[in-house]
């Protein structure tokens, strides 16, 4: 789960992180009226979605003077930006930030994620934050500093004062930067998040260590947890689509390719994407229907694949353990008579009751391309695809 830089802020602040002054508003009077509440001369008017890239996309500006919040917020509220993480139909902007103004002296990137390699959270840093981090991560990977945490341990001033240094940190910098450090670990993993991104963290003219921009991802699983957390969330940005499956207890992402996925199991679903795209192929989604669906959920996982103007074929890769191939036959089944499927589709089944299974598909009467194995659906789909089925 995404929330906002507002939302963000505001939890960072309950962990002793420092941010600057802001306030939130949905119309250009309020933006106004905020702006006027914060005092000084300086003001910056910012986008309110769930996505990075925000600044190039025309969604960040500096004001200084109240006819330029004014100006500024008549022409990003209501705008659709498109950034390199929106997609091409971007995100309609709704909201609002106006933040007190700061005269910054060195801007830094900070992230901490969970590294599955080692299976330790790390941070991530690089004396070179800003709008370009992304550029200098993929052309001079030698500027951006790694330092895990031990599980066991936990985190300790070593750790900040490494990462400190490392980033190019001084004098009286470093031990405000150590508080910023263990504030942000510390909301890391009491609040069960998956990514933490400052870009920039900045050092002010007063020698401040702040968070200029913050992004905060949270584990869905773990909202249990946190019905707090659960609250901040904006329906408005997230997928019609994605928000339906949920109902369904379905986990579905829409991708940019052409080939719908009806997979069960992360990893499953994980691997198939891989070898679609092994064999020259592009995913359309993940999804994963889990281990206890049923006839009426694989239908509605096909509705929501259908839904999808891109897909020109559908692989089902399914692996019957606690779900059984029966039930995943007479779920395709169903799906393709009542709606009608006119894509090609590729069903590879294994596991529980999977004779079974292969022969509701087999009497069903359908034009269904039945795979031996995983290579062998992931190149027939491929195939059908291009039109050489």
């Amino acid at each position: 789960m995404n929330v906002h830089e507002y939302q963000a802020k505001e939890l960072m602040r309950k962990f002793g992180i420092k941010v600057l002054r802001g306030k939130v508003a949905k119309s250009v009077g309020e933006a106004v009226e905020g702006a006027k509440s914060l005092g000084g001369n300086v003001w910056v008017v910012k986008a309110q979605i769930h996505a990075g890239g925000r600044g190039k996309a025309g969604g960040v500006k500096l004001a200084k003077s109240l006819d330029e919040v004014k100006s500024h917020s008549e022409a990003i509220l209501g705008k659709t930006l498109v950034t390199h993480q929106t997609g091409p139909d971007g995100k309609k902007v709704q909201t609002l930030l106006i933040e007190e103004g700061c005269k910054i002296e060195h801007e830094y990137y900070l992230g901490i994620v969970l590294d599955r390699s080692k299976g330790k959270l790390t941070f991530i840093g690089s004396a070179e934050g800003g709008v370009e981090i992304e550029k200098v991560a993929a052309e001079t990977p030698d500027k951006i500093i790694k330092v895990a945490v031990d599980a066991a341990a936990g985190y300790s001033p070593y750790i900040g004062r490494k990462l400190a240094f490392a980033m190019g940190m001084k004098g009286d910098v470093v031990k405000d930067a150590l508080t910023f450090f263990e504030g942000l670990y510390n909301l890391y993993v009491n609040c069960d998040c998956t990514a933490a991104e400052i870009n920039p963290l900045v050092v002010t003219a007063t020698g401040d260590v702040l968070a200029l921009d913050a992004k905060l991802n949270f584990d869905d699983n773990a909202l249990f947890r946190h019905p707090e957390i659960e609250a901040l969330r904006d329906m408005s940005e997230e997928s019609k689509e994605e928000l339906e499956a949920h109902e369904y207890d379905l986990s579905y992402i829409s991708l940019d390719g052409n080939i719908g996925c009806l997979v069960n199991g992360a990893g499953l679903a994980m691997g198939t994407m891989d070898i679609i795209k092994l064999f020259g192929g592009s995913p359309a989604n993940f999804l994963d229907v889990g281990g206890g669906a049923t006839k009426e959920t694989v239908e509605k996982a096909f509705t929501i694949i259908l839904r999808d103007p891109k897909v020109k074929a559908i692989l089902v890769n399914i692996f019957g353990g606690i779900m059984k191939c029966d039930i995943i036959a007479e779920g395709i089944v169903a799906a393709a008579r009542s709606l009608g499927i006119k894509v090609p589709l590729v069903v590879r089944l294994e596991g529980t009751n999977v004779a079974l299974g292969k022969k509701i598909l087999g009497d069903s009467g359908l034009q269904i391309i039945a795979a031996d194995d995983l290579s062998d659906a992931a190149k027939k789909v491929v195939e059908a695809t291009k039109g050489r089925r």
